[in-house]
């Protein structure tokens, strides 16, 4: 969590110390003035105070940085006693400008607290120390406290969102998740409808905090919008096994087109993902795709190290071998294929030869498939929608995607495949990842 430091604390007191102090009038000078122009007795300092305590005066000695001479006036002021509520008043804010200088937190804070209790304060300039005192109470991690200054500010200030990610950040650390939920889903709301950035830190609080109530719709919502706008592995991972292998909905035939998903967000996947994905790519009858796979899984240096060295091999040898002959055989296929009844086989051939990187040739085959009937189509069209993306078609990838409303994982993976596309790192569908040679 982010804190304000002691600097930042005085650059806010700058704003609200010795330029705010009223002009000084001695009680004499309030006698000769002229009656339309006298000012109240209660906005009168006495002579004997006013030498010692006049505006630009004390201005001067801060500006030397005399301080010492400024505490040893103000001392001198508050001992002649019976002070007036406008002596009182003139006397505490000069406590704020010099605590402020001489970064006094306990002097700071005993003014800004005393001037706030004279009830003489605009709104507005009640919440610029409402704000102060709230960010003191945050770096000595007094949250309750700090909670009430913060909502304080924000009743009374003209930019009251300017309280809020400080009040969700004393909400957060106070435990009080469920009001920073609230806070934050507010906040993202109002984003969303002004145009304006969503930060990373507000939706990284907001699914902690919907973690911590098991609010899990709101978890997953957090994420799908932090990979939009702050994609890594981190975030595409939680969020793709939460929002569809982690389902009871999901269907475990769709695990290949998973990992194709997974491995398109992600830099680098886990070892056992690799092995899988490969070997139910070989199972598929995509052996090119099992080659790139492993090959990629060893560029990445995650295959080929610790103790399944040996097995990691022996799968890169078979990929290999079996995608050696595919290419070879693969064209002898496309006259059966178009022979067959219905377009699996159309689609299936479609699919291996966008593995192989023929994509024009591949998605005609695929489409070719869907047209003549008889497949599951959800599963076709997530065949062809992935078959766009790695073609960099990204029009019509989304497009299909978007069209398909499945309900045991074909949306889902659907879904994401959408997200992916319409994120900052998107260009990466299309860019083959490095291989080994």
């Amino acid at each position: 969590m982010s804190k304000f430091s002691i600097a930042r604390i005085s650059l806010m007191l700058a704003a609200i110390g010795l330029n705010a102090v009223p002009a000084l009038m001695t009680g004499a000078h309030a006698q000769d003035a002229k009656p339309a122009a006298a000012a109240p007795a209660a906005q009168t300092v006495r002579p004997e105070m006013y030498k010692l305590v006049e505006t630009n005066l004390i201005k001067d000695l801060l500006a030397k940085k005399d301080y010492a001479q400024v505490e040893s006036r103000l001392k001198q002021a508050e001992a002649l006693g019976n002070l007036n509520p406008f002596e009182a008043l003139v006397i505490n804010r000069m406590k704020i400008a010099l605590g402020s200088a001489t970064r006094n937190e306990a002097m700071t804070r005993q003014g800004l607290e005393a001037v706030i209790a004279t009830g003489t304060l605009q709104p507005a300039e009640e919440a610029d120390f409402q704000l102060v005192l709230g960010n003191q109470d945050y770096t000595t991690k007094n949250y309750a406290k700090s909670i009430e200054r913060y909502k304080r500010y924000m009743q009374l200030s003209p930019t009251p969102e300017k309280g809020r990610s400080m009040l969700v950040r004393s909400y957060y650390l106070n435990n009080d998740f469920e009001s920073a939920r609230k806070e934050l889903l507010a906040t993202v709301q109002e984003s969303e409808k002004s145009g304006k950035a969503i930060e990373e830190e507000d939706l990284k609080l907001l699914y902690s905090s919907a973690a911590k109530l098991k609010d899990w719709p709101t978890y997953t919502g957090a994420l799908e919008k932090l990979v939009l706008i702050a994609p890594n592995d981190d975030y595409w991972t939680d969020l793709l096994s939460r929002g569809i292998v982690g389902k009871k909905t999901f269907s475990d035939r769709l695990r290949l087109d998973f990992y194709r998903l997974e491995d398109t967000a992600l830099k680098v996947l886990a070892p056992e993902e690799y092995t899988e994905m490969a070997e139910l790519a070989l199972i598929g009858g995509f052996p090119t795709e099992a080659k790139n796979v492993v090959d990629e899984g060893f560029a990445a240096g995650v295959l080929g190290t610790g103790s399944n060295t040996g097995k990691h091999k022996q799968l890169r040898d078979k990929a290999n071998k079996n995608a050696a002959e595919d290419a070879k055989t693969i064209g002898n296929g496309e006259a059966s294929a178009a022979k067959m009844k219905n377009g699996v086989g159309l689609v299936n051939l479609g699919y291996a030869y966008v593995t192989m990187g023929q994509f024009d040739k591949g998605i005609g085959f695929i489409e070719q498939g869907i047209a003549k009937g008889g497949v599951k189509l959800d599963e076709a069209k997530l065949k062809l929608g992935t078959a766009y993306a790695k073609a960099g078609r990204k029009d019509d990838a989304i497009k299909t995607f978007e069209s398909l409303k499945g309900d045991d994982g074909v949306s889902d993976l659907a879904k994401y495949w959408v997200l992916l596309l319409k994120s900052p790192t998107s260009a990466q569908v299309a860019a083959p990842k490095t291989a080994a040679n």
